[in-house]
Order: C-alpha cells, then sequence, then structure tokens
C-alpha cells in the first residue's frame, strides 16, 4: 500500500513539474514515433536479385533516413511479379533492363530510368576449352540465357555479324533459363553460355568455367561509351515528376550504399546472407562483380550511348526513349 501511495506521489510530482523543458523532454523523447512519418519509397526486388544486396544495405545501415525518406521493400519471386507489382501500382519502382523499359514507353507507359548497373552478363566457356575469340563460337554449341530478344545476344551477334559470322546459322543455339544452363556447361553438353554475370561468377568461382569475353566488352566493338547502365531502378514517369525530391533523396542513398560497397569490404558483411555464396571464393567473385558494374553518373554523351544501344537493338530511331526519361545526378 506505501509502495502503491509512493508512487503515486512521485508521479504527481513529476507531473506537475512538467514546465516547458519537461514538455521539450517529452517532446524529444518521441521523435522515434514522429520518423515514422518520413515519406515512403516502395520498390519492388527479386529476393535473391544482385539490386538486393545495395538496397538491404541502405536499410541496415539508415542511409534512407539520413537522405529523408523510408525505403520499403516488397521481395518478389521472379522478374514477371517485379514487373506486375510495377506496372498495378503495388510499388513505385522496381529494377528493370533498358530493353523492357524502351518497350514500355513504345506501349505508352514512360518510365524514370535510375542507374544501377553496368553488368550485362558474359561469354563463358569450360576451362579446358580451346575457344579463344568471337569467331571460334562458328558451329559450336551456343546456351543463351533470356531468350533470342536477350540484348548480350544480340550484342554479340552485331560484333560477330561485323567479322563475317552469322552465329545464329552458323551455330546451334538453345535457350532456357540460366540455372540450366550452367549444369548444362558443366557437364559438357554446351560449348559456350551467353549468361547473366553473377552466373558466370559463380561457375568461375566453382572452377567450372573461365570467361571468353565480358559482354561489356562489346559496347567498346561498337564504338559505345563503356560501362553504360543497362539496368536500372524505374519509376512511372508521371509518378516521378510528382515526387522529384524522393527519386533525387533515393539516387543520394544510393550513391553512398555504392561507395560504401565500392570502398569498405568489411560493409559486405550484412550482405552476405543475401549472396547466397556457398564459399568465400564465391563471395568475393560475387563481391567484385558487383562492384565492377557501378557505372558512372549520366551525361549528353552517355545517355546518348544509351539510346544509340536501343537502335542496335532494334528500336526504331523515332520510338526512341528521350533524355528526358534518363536520370540525371544533381552536380
Amino acid at each position: 500500500m506505501y509502495l502503491h501511495y509512493g508512487f503515486l506521489h512521485v508521479w504527481r510530482w513529476l507531473l506537475a513539474g512538467f514546465s516547458l523543458p519537461g514538455l521539450l523532454f517529452v517532446g524529444l523523447w518521441s521523435l522515434p514515433l514522429a520518423a515514422e512519418t518520413l515519406p515512403a519509397l516502395r520498390l519492388s526486388v527479386l529476393q535473391y536479385g544482385t539490386a538486393h544486396w545495395e538496397l538491404d544495405y541502405i536499410q541496415r545501415e539508415g542511409l534512407d533516413r539520413q537522405q529523408g525518406f523510408a525505403l520499403e521493400l516488397h521481395p518478389v519471386a521472379n522478374l514477371p511479379a517485379s514487373r506486375l507489382a510495377l506496372t498495378s501500382k503495388t510499388v513505385d519502382g522496381a529494377v528493370a533492363d533498358l530493353l523492357w523499359v524502351q518497350s514500355r514507353y513504345e506501349a505508352g507507359a514512360a518510365l524514370l530510368y535510375v542507374p544501377f548497373s553496368s553488368r550485362i552478363g558474359e561469354v563463358v566457356v569450360a576451362p579446358d576449352s580451346s575457344i579463344s575469340r568471337i569467331a571460334d563460337l562458328a558451329g559450336k554449341r551456343i546456351g543463351v540465357a533470356g531468350g533470342p530478344d536477350s540484348k548480350g545476344w544480340i550484342l554479340l551477334q552485331r560484333v560477330a555479324a561485323g567479322q563475317g559470322l552469322d552465329l545464329a546459322a552458323s551455330s546451334e543455339i538453345q535457350y532456357a533459363a540460366p540455372p540450366l544452363l550452367s549444369e548444362a556447361l558443366r557437364r559438357g553438353r554446351l560449348d559456350a553460355v551467353v549468361t547473366y554475370w553473377h552466373f558466370a561468377a559463380r561457375l568461375q568461382a566453382e572452377g567450372s568455367a573461365r570467361t571468353l569475353m565480358p559482354l561489356s566488352d562489346l559496347l567498346v566493338e561498337l564504338s559505345l561509351a563503356d560501362q553504360l547502365p543497362v539496368l536500372g531502378y524505374v519509376f512511372r514517369d508521371d509518378w516521378g515528376r510528382q515526387n522529384r525530391e524522393l527519386v533525387d533523396r533515393f539516387a543520394a542513398a544510393l550513391r553512398q550504399a555504392k561507395q560504401a560497397l565500392t570502398n569498405n569490404p568489411d560493409a559486405w558483411a550484412s550482405v552476405r546472407a543475401l549472396m547466397r555464396a556457398r564459399d568465400d571464393r564465391t563471395f568475393a567473385a560475387l563481391q567484385s562483380g558487383f562492384v565492377a558494374g557501378t557505372p558512372p553518373a549520366l551525361d549528353d554523351e552517355r545517355i546518348a550511348s544509351l539510346q544509340q544501344l536501343l537502335l542496335l537493338t532494334g528500336t526504331a530511331p523515332e520510338r526512341v526513349m528521350p533524355s528526358s526519361l534518363f536520370y540525371r545526378e544533381h552536380p
């Protein structure tokens, strides 16, 4: 009873003593609740996609809140689910391939394109393969990830054609999902595979493949700027124009994350679980591959190269995305 009375007495004394300084204390104590009112940015992300690595880092390190917004991630199992989330407006943005963004523009659904990665993919062969150049691919069994419209495959054919080689006609082409192509290469059922960079990195780390060429090298062969961001974070253009400050804040957080992951190896400790690296060698290959894909900021020349890339992959000149849809960072 006395304890109860004493508690009430102290509580009344505290309440009575709440002048302006006391109220300020209460206000400061409630700041974490106020932080919940930060504008939210909802992004769809593949659960095991490479973009998830840097987005997870942004959340873990609070880079979003430092920049004045709250990043909400909506993990999905596959690319169609991510695209559906974007087009249905379940999320504000998603990661997308440049060619898909172009196709949406042609369909009347313009998207703002914020650079993510310049990694197109790689052409890999068995470690003991005699294939050493593009010309050696003639007559070989080639696996292609992403189907006949894969930009890496289109670019490879372009460069080969410049050397007088019709790869599609002279070789046996098989289209399949990357894991199936990786297994076929391991078993010797394919001579070369055109695949995504992180699948190539895993194959090389386990000793099942070596790189014939990074597909990004093909850009130089075609007189385009190197390290073009062929993957981007995309937002509906009307939404992006209405929320430009939020997009700018997101871009600033991205820049911070990329700098940390590039310059501080310890920053990868929290990301490793998402990478599904079975050993240190695979982890190192994925880490270095991701960092190598960090693209420079876009300027007039690089945007023109992206538009030229769209032309090379079959877009009609009058239907190419305008430069206004490519995000430029503030100086």
